[in-house]
């Protein structure tokens, strides 16, 4: 098995086997399937994913034949896994986790410090691959496929000592992860814990003014009241579903 970065040749077979995979995967209505395909990995947004500089898309390859994919980008020094698929004819060989370890020396090597995965809850084989490999869940998002919305784990690489133990005003302690950081419209926004395990996600910390910003915009996001700074999704970019 060999893997490598993708090639614009390889999109059809990239399309086939997340079509396989999502099939095998989940409990979604294949209308949902075929309308994700399109949307996601149609040949404008392959060969946007191919040419961007901030997006990873690795193959896995067996006897000249695509038999998985993972498909991750870069957001300053973390390294997000969105999907990583098999053809079910090809699990149980070990390709997948083949894969993720590629993945993430890849991420790693490209100036990611910190490795997120995401998976549709629904998905339990997925929820515990990630677990397996020593991620931790760390919060759940809302994504719509074909105008159904489903919910969303997402999985952390996370380290009890280095967190940061914060008082807040009831006298209630949660703990800042400084190497957890999302995106914001200022500033970046790290995530809060109940406690050192990180089991339960608490809310966001604000990187500009170092407080905890757990406020609501009028669509939803999360937004610091002291200088506004905003929460954006960080699946993908605005074409992303």
């Amino acid at each position: 098995m060999e893997i490598r970065e993708a090639r614009a040749d390889d999109r059809p077979a990239i399309r086939d086997v997340a079509r396989r995979s999502l099939q095998a995967s989940y409990t979604l209505d294949p209308k949902a399937i075929i309308g994700a395909i399109e949307e996601w990995y149609d040949e404008n947004r392959l060969r946007n994913l191919l040419e961007d500089e901030d997006k990873v898309l690795l193959v896995a390859e067996t006897n000249d034949q695509v038999v998985a994919f993972s498909d991750s980008f870069i957001s300053g020094d973390t390294g997000e896994i969105l999907w990583l698929h098999v053809d079910p004819d090809y699990r149980g060989e070990d390709i997948g986790i083949d894969l993720f370890k590629a993945t993430k020396n890849h991420l790693a090597s490209v100036g990611a410090a910190n490795l997120r995965g995401r998976v549709l809850a629904d998905n339990a084989g997925g929820n515990a691959f990630y677990e397996n490999r020593g991620l931790v869940k760390v919060g759940e998002e809302e994504v719509d496929i074909d105008g159904t919305p489903y919910v969303e784990n997402v999985y952390a690489e996370v380290e009890a000592d280095r967190m940061q133990a914060v008082e807040l005003e009831d006298g209630e302690t949660v703990y800042v992860d400084r190497e957890n950081e999302e995106t914001g419209s200022i500033d970046s926004f790290y995530v809060v814990y109940t406690d050192k395990s990180a089991e339960d996600i608490y809310g966001y910390w604000c990187g500009k003014c170092d407080q905890l910003a757990n406020a609501m915009d009028a669509s939803g996001r999360i937004q610091c009241d002291e200088c506004g700074n905003a929460r954006k999704p960080t699946r993908w970019d605005a074409a992303y579903l």
